[in-house]
């Protein structure tokens, strides 16, 4: 059941809210105050519709004759998260992608992106003009973080409180709309990060409406919602709705669940699951695919297999292990969670089934799924912002070594990700910030940080996140791209990503079309692909220095279409002849990343 506000076709609007145990009316505040009675039901909620309403009215709601707050599922806060919330007639707006079907999930390539730090305005429309940049290079897909209204003009989004409402100072509704419409002109999906397991400490209202949290389970950030416990049918359908409002108000293509693994429920039928089935009953009433991708810390591959299997049938999880195997051979830094994951042993099993195998009692059972349901990166925003001084990739490891880091990713028979910058090499950091002027929170959440920083085993002093400087800092230098080693690897990215496009054997996620194996005595790992007659060698040497050793591969003549050591690239210069016949000796540069092709 649809709430919050809604124009009718003939003019009027219709107001719903939820709240079982208050007595409520309506304030209109715009273009002149009035209050109107609402009328409730049997299960709480509370309606009203005022007849030929003007657009873009302000109003909020009035409890127990005394209290006045804004509408729990407000599509607009214009003035912030405690003032009143405003009508959209969403009809109103010129969409110009009828003609859109979306992006099939085995072709996607996603560039995860902060509204507020992608550029000097940190707005959607500045996003704009950098959308024919994006797609140049080779990306389809763009991942916003979240940008559901939070306190203040400055966070990463994941304190908003009101989940419906377009934050304010990114350009709210229309700035939206505005840059949906655009990536769909231009050939981009859209993807909403949004945050179904918690909302913000400041400017919740939710419980002054109704049981929408329980005290049963605890998150890291307070109370959990109340997914299974009495009134959870009403929660449930608050997000639910949510879900669908981005996909039919906003036209997004799909949405990415933050921390699944914090939403508590033990019900029979698990919220995630009646999420997923409205979603997959949506796609059919429209005629295409939206899709959920989940981030899981569980590791747990039940999220992902067919609902007929399980009790979920998300389409798509993100995998931090390909990440972790990374970072820990690359930097060499085997401290906290990273010690799990310091081999090319494991990097070689993570290839082979999504995760690492950490003798632990997860759920890996890997041949119920396919290798179109993983998203994988070298970078993204937690792995980089969660760090004290919120250094990328290009600050820790050489230059050499961050063109191997993308070969891996781009070329693995799973669903890529980049995160803003990372295709130029950008070194301005992405660091944790927010706007709060609470002090009692603001030390809170410092110390809570710090905290974690030493149990992962990070010593430093960090920068103040409540400081306007750490969020002006945390904005990429677009200007940097054009010079340097940032314009090469901004060259080599573009051509990782055009061989995978242009190559059925790259693009193909089939995992049993894959072999993968580490060359004796060596750091080497070389994975075959093939589909068909076509066959590819991708061949990663971890090693810091030069290693030669013999072409073990089916029979025929291999011819060189990568190599990351590459004078084009910025490298030291390619040891390689351009083609190999198995059997020949190859020599490989140090930290690098090499493609062969054979076509029978």
């Amino acid at each position: 059941m649809e709430i919050g506000p809604k124009y009718k076709t003939n003019g009027d609007c219709e107001f719903v809210v939820w709240a079982p145990f208050r007595k409520l009316s309506l304030q209109l505040l715009t273009p002149k105050e009035q209050i109107f009675q609402m009328e409730k039901d049997e299960k709480g909620f509370w309606r009203a519709t005022i007849e030929n309403i003007q657009h873009e009215v302000c109003y909020r709601y009035i409890l127990d004759s005394s209290l006045t707050r804004p509408d729990p599922a407000s599509h607009f806060q214009p003035y912030g998260i405690y003032n009143a919330s405003q009508t959209v007639n969403h009809v109103l707006f010129n969409w110009n992608d009828s003609d859109w079907k979306g992006i099939d999930l085995s072709s996607m390539i996603i560039y995860e992106l902060h509204v507020g730090t992608f550029t000097a305005e940190g707005n959607f429309e500045a996003i704009i003009p950098r959308l024919e940049e994006l797609r140049s290079i080779g990306i389809n897909s763009i991942e916003l973080m979240p940008i559901a209204q939070f306190p203040g003009e400055r966070n990463w989004g994941y304190d908003g409180v009101f989940p419906f409402a377009v934050q304010n100072s990114y350009g709210g509704p229309i700035g939206l709309k505005k840059l949906v419409n655009e990536c769909h002109k231009k050939g981009l999906a859209v993807i909403l990060d949004v945050v179904y397991n918690h909302l913000g400490p400041v400017g919740n209202y939710l419980s002054d409406f109704g049981p929408y949290f329980t005290t049963k389970y605890k998150t890291p950030w307070g109370d959990a919602i109340n997914y299974d416990g009495q009134y959870s049918d009403i929660v449930r359908n608050y997000f639910i709705e949510n879900a669908l409002h981005w996909f039919r108000n906003y036209h997004i293509d799909s949405l990415r669940l933050d921390a699944v693994h914090t939403i508590y429920d033990k019900s029979a039928k698990p919220f995630l699951k009646e999420l997923a089935m409205c979603v997959r009953d949506y796609s059919k009433e429209q005629g295409r695919d939206f899709y959920l991708i989940a981030e899981n810390d569980l590791r747990n591959s039940g999220m992902i297999q067919p609902a007929a299997l399980t009790d979920y049938g998300i389409n798509v999880q993100w995998c931090d292990d390909l990440h972790h195997c990374l970072h820990a051979i690359l930097t060499g830094e085997h401290i906290g969670f990273h010690a799990d994951f310091n081999s090319e042993q494991k990097l070689v099993q993570c290839m082979k089934n999504g995760y690492v195998s950490l003798n632990r009692k997860t759920q890996l059972e890997s041949e119920n799924f396919n290798d179109m349901q993983f998203v994988v990166y070298c970078q993204n925003h937690d792995q980089i912002g969660n760090r004290i001084y919120g250094e990328r990739l290009s600050s820790l490891i050489s230059f050499e070594a961050l063109k191997l880091a993308a070969g891996i990713v781009i070329l693995s028979p799973f669903i890529p990700l980049l995160f803003m910058g990372e295709e130029f090499a950008a070194d301005s950091p992405f660091l944790y910030f927010a706007n709060c002027s609470n002090h009692y929170l603001t030390e809170a959440v410092k110390k809570g940080r710090l905290a974690e920083f030493k149990k992962i085993g990070l010593i430093g002093t960090q920068s103040d996140p409540f400081e306007i400087e750490t969020f002006i800092s945390s904005k990429l230098k677009w200007e940097s791209r054009t010079r340097g080693n940032h314009k090469i690897m901004l060259k080599f990215y573009k051509h990782l990503l055009q061989l995978r496009t242009s190559l059925p054997v790259l693009s193909n996620l089939d995992r049993s079309s894959m072999d993968i194996d580490i060359i004796d005595n060596t750091n080497v790992i070389v994975i075959r692909r093939w589909v068909d007659e076509h066959s590819v060698l991708i061949m990663l040497n971890f090693n810091k220095m030069d290693i030669t050793f013999k072409l073990y591969a089916p029979p025929g003549r291999w011819w060189k279409i990568l190599d990351s050591a590459d004078i084009l690239f910025g490298g030291p210069g390619t040891l390689m002849h351009s083609s190999f016949v198995t059997g020949d000796f190859i020599t490989l540069r140090c930290n690098s990343v090499s493609v062969l092709n054979k076509v029978e």
